[in-house]
């Protein structure tokens, strides 16, 4: 049941990171693909339907991480305290900005609370997860740089592929400039967590390669399979990350000193067993219902 749930809680956050990933990403990218109020009224439309369905895997994740593992829950959380309340706040903040955006005469504010509150949890969890497995300040920023940069990436994938006219062709530039940053960072970084951890090597290397594989499908203007390969270069950057934190989630902390009595484990499993299918199929569903590209709004 441990090894279980640690798969669970892993599964969980690579979701979040892959689905935020590209909302993060749309949102530090919109006032400066759009070149006018439309143009970025279309960007963000493209993450409308969708953005507060994402969060829910982060919620989802933690509330696993506190029933399963409270041990790593309580360590993780008041060791990080305030790099999550940043993250917490910038989320609040995009929120309001993306809700309030079109409801108010002048939306610059909301704009750059959408720009700030996007970049500050693709930052900072980037950092987080970096000083957990590397234990630096270094790390922490190489970490940040990269989670940042491939949510820029990410989001100018989605952007173009979901996107018509003048804002699709910004969002592919975009796309190839944050390319060209993401890749050295991946390498260095994905490396050092690969020199730490021999378990996290293979889906670090497979990583790189998908970005590479972005990179050069973006400049061939096949914009389905690029988001393909940046979502798989993100949920194999995960897997690589959970892998190493298998062997110890916090330091001088097994897995199995950090979970959750056996009876709780197994209620747990029922309880998933019975939701999670209808969570997976809602939002499948919903990513379904809105698939179409977004043209200026009329």
């Amino acid at each position: 049941m441990i090894d279980l749930w640690f798969l669970v809680i892993a599964f969980l956050w690579t979701g979040y990171f892959v689905l935020e990933g590209f909302d993060f990403g749309v949102g530090m990218l919109a006032p400066f693909v759009g070149g006018d109020d439309d143009e970025q009224r279309q960007s963000l439309q493209t993450i409308g339907p969708v953005w507060d369905g994402n969060e829910v895997w982060l919620i989802t994740a933690v509330g696993a991480m506190f029933a399963a593992f409270p041990a790593w829950y309580s360590g993780l959380l008041s060791s990080f305290y305030l790099p999550v309340v940043l993250v917490l706040a910038g989320l609040i903040v995009r929120g309001v900005g993306l809700e309030w955006r079109g409801k108010v005469a002048n939306p610059a504010w909301c704009d750059l609370g959408i720009v700030v509150g996007s970049a500050l949890p693709a930052f900072l969890w980037g950092a987080i997860f970096a000083d957990l497995l590397l234990d630096g300040a270094l790390p922490a920023l190489l970490g940040g740089a990269f989670t940042l940069v491939l949510s820029l990436l990410h989001g100018a994938v989605f952007l173009a592929l979901r996107t018509e006219g003048r804002v699709r062709r910004r969002a592919r530039v975009a796309a190839l400039a944050t390319g060209a940053v993401a890749l050295p960072l991946a390498v260095v970084a994905l490396s050092t967590l690969a020199s730490v951890s021999g378990a996290a090597t293979v889906p670090a290397l497979a990583a790189m390669a998908a970005l590479a594989a972005a990179a050069a499908l973006i400049w061939r203007r096949r914009e389905g399979w690029a988001f393909t390969a940046t979502a798989a270069g993100i949920a194999l950057t995960s897997a690589a990350v959970f892998l190493r934190l298998k062997q110890a989630p916090l330091p001088g902390l097994t897995l199995a000193e950090a979970a959750s009595a056996p009876y709780t484990l197994t209620m747990l499993t029922w309880i998933g067993l019975i939701t999670l299918p209808f969570v997976l199929a809602y939002q499948a569903w919903t990513y379904w219902v809105f698939r179409k590209r977004v043209a200026l709004p009329r």
